[in-house]
């Protein structure tokens, strides 16, 4: 899995205990019969993973046919209110995973917990890109600090 990445807002003793919880959290969605849905759950995984980033950074899980975690990566890696993604490049990662459906997320470092109109495009069109290769997309998550937001929960999947 990747490495996870914790800022220096952390002391190390702090990134020592989210690197154990984040092991056990693996664990725990790895567990036989465990699923990986859009629940709270899922929520505080990606906080944990994307709130303390100073640049934005888009991530994918890939899930199997039981939606249980296969692998996560972070695609892309961008400034501190913009981040490119391109669909071509979510497809070529969910085919080398042999993943069934992918849930997306990204963070929003300047705290404001809102879609905007170019994150819904993208979403939209990896949407449109992944049907072509049968994967679904159950979500898209925007992570602002302590706010998280879910496309599925608003209805825009």
């Amino acid at each position: 899995m990747s490495e996870l990445i914790l800022t220096p807002a952390f002391p190390p003793n702090e990134q020592r205990v989210i690197r154990r919880a984040m092991r056990l959290l693996e664990k725990y969605q790895r567990h036989p019969g465990e699923q990986f849905l859009a629940t709270t759950f899922t929520k505080v995984w990606l906080q944990l993973n994307l709130s303390q980033q100073e640049r934005e950074a888009f991530m994918v899980l890939y899930l199997d046919n039981q939606h249980r975690l296969l692998e996560y990566e972070t695609l892309a890696l961008g400034t501190i209110n913009h981040v490119e993604v391109h669909p071509r490049e979510i497809v070529k990662s969910a085919l080398r995973h042999n993943a069934a459906a992918v849930i997306l997320a990204h963070n929003h470092p300047s705290g404001a917990a809102e879609a905007s109109q170019q994150d819904k495009h993208l979403t939209s069109q990896v949407i449109k890109a992944l049907a072509l290769v049968d994967v679904r997309v159950l979500d898209h998550f925007i992570i602002a600090g302590g706010d998280t937001i879910s496309f599925a929960e608003r209805g825009w999947l």
